[in-house]
């Protein structure tokens, strides 16, 4: 009797979820890179609200409760990164008491096809709710207040020390005036990575830069954002764009490294708007370093990242791109689980 690869993936996520870590990173203890080349299991909290599905209630008895409104975490099965945030973050006592002060969280998974009702009332599918609220990467963190306005939007693994400080800046509507990672900078403990400048990586193309798509280039486009004393910048360099499947693919795509602070250097966008990376960065809602932002030959965006991607996740991004698996609508996440789904088949088919 062969063995389905639903099972398997059933089977590997009853296994104990250990992701290693490989080097701390700044202040704070839990923020460590980690082995992103597995699948895991998801136990969420339970603290977490227990919802069924009518968003418009859930929202109302937040509000009701005195708090600012609902925070959805999107996961899905096997997601290591949403595994590493369950544990160390929402399982971190001073973070999670903060949190349940100022939100009821729920967790939805990005392929769950139960039916749904929205903020407006009108009835859904928790897949499609959650493809049209911009979650095509696990974990996503939506936070939402009165109404069922959305007030801030992000997806990556968060510590649990730059998750507190994500909550502050969403209950004061500092995403209003001023972006997260500038935030950040001002509220963060000094660290060893204060003093850290970008590096100027060969591979990336040379200022000034014209990323004009309005005629299709030759390759897609991948950006990549940075700032001075960013340390999961530094991480990305030395842990992720050495690796070999990674260095592999990189030539495919044309390559930008810009500086998030830089209002100097002349830019012309993928849409031809002659700008600079400062400016462009606040047009398009980047808010934090290290972000990747790719974009198709002919400058439609296709996925970003605003938080360090590590091997597996940057490989994967770089493969959905090249392989042009958002042509038929397939987001990220449902790519990268395939892709780990057959890598387990194979895997097994071995050692028969």
């Amino acid at each position: 009797m062969k063995t389905s690869a639903l099972t398997l993936l059933l089977l590997l996520l009853a296994l104990p979820f250990s992701a290693t870590a490989v080097v701390m990173a700044g202040a704070d203890e839990a923020h460590a890179l980690f082995d992103d080349g597995g699948m895991a299991a998801l136990p969420h909290p339970e603290w977490f609200k227990e919802s069924f599905l009518d968003l418009e209630e859930d929202l109302d008895g937040a509000i009701a409760a005195g708090k600012k409104g609902l925070l959805i975490f999107f996961d899905t099965e096997g997601c290591s990164y949403c595994a590493r945030m369950l544990e160390y973050t929402f399982g971190d006592p001073k973070t999670a008491k903060q949190v349940q002060a100022l939100f009821d969280v729920i967790a939805l998974d990005l392929f769950q096809d139960d039916e749904m009702t929205d903020f407006s009332g009108r009835p859904t599918v928790v897949k499609t709710f959650a493809k049209r609220e911009g979650a095509v990467a696990s974990p996503t963190l939506i936070f939402y207040g009165e109404g069922g306005r959305r007030l801030y939007r992000t997806a990556g693994y968060y510590p649990p020390g730059r998750f507190r400080l994500l909550l502050d800046y969403v209950v004061g509507d500092r995403f209003l005036t001023q972006r997260f990672g500038d935030y950040e900078r001002q509220h963060r403990p000094p660290d060893s990575d204060a003093g850290y400048r970008p590096i100027r990586a060969p591979l990336f193309e040379e200022p000034p830069y014209a990323l004009d798509r309005r005629m299709p280039a030759h390759q897609p486009l991948l950006v990549l954002f940075e700032r001075d004393g960013c340390g999961d910048c530094r991480r990305f360099h030395e842990f992720v764009l050495q690796h070999p499947p990674v260095r592999k693919l990189l030539p495919e795509f044309d390559l930008v490294q810009l500086d998030l602070d830089d209002r100097r250097t002349p830019v012309v966008s993928p849409s031809g708007e002659r700008t600079t990376p400062a400016d462009w960065a606040d047009s398009i809602g980047i808010a934090a370093t290290p972000s990747l932002v790719y974009f198709s030959s002919d400058g439609q965006e296709l996925l970003r990242f605003e938080n360090l991607v590590l091997r597996q996740r940057m490989e994967r991004s770089l493969l959905y791109v090249l392989e042009g698996a958002y042509e038929d609508g397939t987001i990220y996440q449902r790519f990268t689980r395939e892709k780990s789904i057959e890598k387990l088949v194979r895997k097994q088919q071995g050692r028969k």
